[in-house]
């Protein structure tokens, strides 16, 4: 499971990770150079990954 998201939405994204799989979830900042994605929840364009 993977959810990209938005500075905005992180916590969102955090809180779903976590009662889905009922584990700490890994999110990484995503760097400039990997690929340009926008926010699952939102358009603005996602700066994290948050997943397992």
């Amino acid at each position: 499971m993977k959810i990209y998201c938005c500075e905005e939405h992180i916590e969102l994204a955090l809180d779903i990770v976590v009662d889905e799989i009922e584990l700490a979830p890994v999110f990484e900042k995503i760097e400039n150079e990997q690929q340009s994605s926008t926010c699952e929840y939102c358009s603005n364009e996602a700066i994290y990954v948050v997943g397992n």
